[in-house]
């Protein structure tokens, strides 16, 4: 078995999980990019098509981490690589402030300057981006993206497949459900129902 990581994904926010990754000591052999990837993602050699999954599982590659932005194909990814025997790994920079009794799922994504306190509970394949702020008690759900600069109050809930653009504020006991999108700025005083848009200060649902 090889213990170097496999990175899907070459764009730019594979170019911060890999750099995350080395910083925690590890090795990375290949991103798996597709047809229009560059050739190199900051050096790392990008085999262009999924059908190299399969390929490098049977060389013995067996730890994937999946570097993609978007939170449905991330998700659905992860399906495929963990079909196939790969176990995702957790890319957590050593410059992030994560507390000891916090619950960590599997393919989850911690940026640099991020702060995640006590007993929140992050789920599988969520990114926590730079400089983001989770206080205590939250619940994070499965491929969630916290953008930079957000800061999360306690016990704040976000349901699987939500997305809070860059610079959201969220007060207190907040229930932000599934699928939702918080525009960038915006800053959440109210409960927000699954499936919805919300944009503003404060936060207003613009579409369900």
């Amino acid at each position: 078995m090889k213990n170097q990581i496999i990175v899907l994904g070459a764009s730019g926010h594979a170019k911060v999980c890999i750099e995350l990754l080395r910083a925690m000591g590890e090795e990375i052999s290949y991103c798996v990019g597709i047809e229009d990837s560059p050739d190199q993602c900051v050096d790392v050699p990008v085999l262009k098509g999924d059908e190299n999954l399969a390929l490098l599982r049977n060389k013995g590659y067996y730890r994937a981490f999946i570097a993609i932005g978007s939170n449905h194909l991330r998700l659905r990814l992860a399906s495929v690589v963990t079909g196939q025997g790969y176990h995702l790994v957790n890319a957590i920079s050593p410059q992030a402030c994560v507390s000891p009794t916090v619950c960590l799922g599997l393919g989850v994504a911690i940026m640099a300057g991020a702060v995640i306190n006590a007993e929140t509970s992050i789920g599988d394949l969520a990114i926590i981006n730079t400089g983001a702020v989770i206080d205590h008690d939250c619940q994070i759900g499965k491929a969630v993206h916290i953008a930079p600069q957000c800061a999360l109050s306690g016990n704040v809930i976000i349901g699987d497949l939500s997305f809070l653009g860059i610079g959201c504020k969220v007060i207190p006991e907040i229930q932000i459900g599934d699928h939702v999108i918080i525009g960038a700025g915006g800053v959440v005083i109210s409960n927000i129902n699954s499936g919805a848009t919300a944009v503003g200060v404060p936060a207003k649902v613009i579409r369900q």
